[in-house]
């Protein structure tokens, strides 16, 4: 999430990190899979790929690609989400940072794929989108893919409507020089109809 008062922390006040680490405990505890993203994104990557997760919060991905074998950083603007990251993996490479602002934090720009889930584009500081956008995709090497999950109704959100539609966010990948490749409506990779209330989009950088 940005800096800029993001919706996130409107809603959560910037102290969620614990009581969001419990929720995805409970939901594993009762048998519920709570590594779909992670196994959804290796699918798409060669072993031991470069991943940045931007919008890490507590790490639940992240830690996961890594053991599954993969390099992965995370970035996210919430300390106390941070802080259970660093306490969970303390190995792995955890930054505090603005997404709008990735290009200050002396990142590398050639990552092989750059995550943006749990609603990071939706939760977004209003008006940064596009800039967030062009800065993840400015991490990519060339043929390096952007995935994103992101709610686009009130059911797949905490908010009363959602904020982005498809459309908004297409244009701003198109702006950051990146080509639609693949749109499923769950993480488990079923398909994709207009008008459905969530949307997993992989996007690619040109690889010349």
């Amino acid at each position: 999430m940005t800096g800029q008062r993001d919706r996130w922390a409107e809603l959560t006040g910037g102290q969620a990190g614990d009581e969001y680490a419990r929720r995805f405990a409970r939901l594993a505890a009762a048998g519920h899979d709570v590594h779909g993203e992670a196994t959804f994104c290796t699918a798409l990557l060669e072993p031991g790929a470069r991943v940045l997760d931007a919008g890490c919060g507590t790490g639940r991905i992240a830690i996961r690609l890594a053991e599954l074998g993969h390099h992965c950083t995370g970035v996210d603007v919430d300390s106390s989400m941070l802080a259970v990251a660093r306490r969970t993996a303390p190995a792995q490479d955890w930054l505090l940072g603005d997404l709008a602002r990735l290009d200050t934090l002396g990142l590398d720009t050639d990552f092989d794929l750059v995550l943006a889930a749990g609603n990071v584009i939706p939760l977004l500081a209003p008006g940064t989108g596009a800039a967030v956008v062009g800065q993840l995709a400015g991490a990519l090497r060339p043929g390096g893919l952007l995935v994103t999950g992101m709610g686009l109704d009130a059911a797949h959100l905490p908010l009363e409507e959602a904020p982005v539609t498809l459309a908004e966010f297409g244009a701003w990948c198109t702006r950051a020089g990146l080509s639609l490749r693949q749109r499923y409506a769950t993480w488990s990779g079923d398909p994709y109809n207009d008008g459905g209330g969530y949307a997993v989009s992989v996007h690619t950088r040109p690889a010349t």
